[in-house]
């Protein structure tokens, strides 16, 4: 079992380590977070449980930065957004139907970047806002709406690409008016929580299958007007791959159904409050659906 930095340590050094090694692999990539590395840990463990060859190029970045990645055929497959790829790469208008904004996205990739989505999961890691059960009430915050007018009371710590995201705070404040907090603070994805927690920050941007929700007992602010639409995780997948693109959906198709909300937020919370290897925790989840 490696140590929580020895693990770090190998998944930054993935996308250089993954350059040496054969060119027949199928190359999972993931994006800088946790839940990004447990998904596709848990591709890449599938995958290799039916007899291919894995490369992992995890912890590549941002979204722009691992679609970048997948367009210039430097991995093969990672596991995205629905929403984020409606809204912050495609940049249309909210969906709120599950089924038709999955319907979008697939259409919409297939022509503008010649790129493949594979079967969605149940998770919905939708954007949100949180805070403390304390904060909640004393402040009566309960929806997004009362969020916005008190905003310039309250002080707000969020993540950098929040700030520019147009499902992030451009979007809450041209959706909704409001949102002029008093105080924005930029943090590592996790250390906002922290800045919660210890009285620093008032409101933090969360993902409603962030593992902090259930370890820190938060509040997850009700999206009273609908601003945000679901987002569904599924694998996107070149065209071209070193293996049968139709073996790799359906491999990946048999594990997607059981990647739930709750799946996600206890896994999440294994490596983050637990400390596990995210490898580890895919590991004891595709366990679980094997049997």
């Amino acid at each position: 079992m490696l140590t929580r930095a020895q693990a770090i340590a190998l998944v930054a050094a993935a996308p250089l380590l993954a350059r040496c090694g054969s060119t027949s692999a199928i190359r999972v990539g993931s994006k800088n977070f946790t839940e990004s590395f447990i998904i596709a840990e848990i591709y890449a463990q599938a995958l290799e449980g039916a007899g291919m060859q894995v490369q992992r190029r995890f912890n590549l970045g941002s979204t722009q930065i691992a679609l970048a990645a997948i367009q210039r055929g430097d991995i093969d497959v990672y596991p995205e957004y629905t929403g984020t790829a409606l809204i912050d790469v495609l940049h249309l208008a909210p969906i709120q139907d599950p089924a038709q904004l999955y319907a979008t996205v697939k259409r919409e990739f297939d022509q503008r970047f010649n790129l493949l989505w594979f079967e969605p999961s149940p998770m919905n890691d939708s954007q949100a806002l949180a805070t403390t059960k304390a904060i909640s009430k004393a402040q009566g915050l309960v929806t997004l709406s009362q969020v916005a007018k008190a905003a310039p009371k309250l002080r707000f710590a969020t993540i950098q690409e929040f700030l520019s995201r147009p499902d992030g705070l451009p979007g809450l404040q041209k959706f909704y008016g409001g949102f002029q907090f008093a105080n924005v603070t930029t943090y590592g994805i996790l250390l906002k929580y922290a800045a919660l927690t210890a009285d620093k920050a008032d409101i933090v941007s969360a993902f409603t299958t962030d593992g902090a929700i259930d370890t820190d007992a938060l509040v997850v602010l009700q999206d009273d007007r609908h601003f945000w639409p679901p987002y569904n995780v599924a694998p996107v997948a070149r065209k071209e791959m070193p293996a049968s693109e139709v073996l790799v959906e359906r491999v990946l198709n048999s594990v997607s159904p059981a990647i739930t909300t709750q799946a996600a937020r206890r896994m999440n919370a294994a490596v983050e409050s637990g400390r596990q290897d995210p490898a580890a925790v895919a590991h004891a989840f595709l366990a679980g659906v094997h049997h």
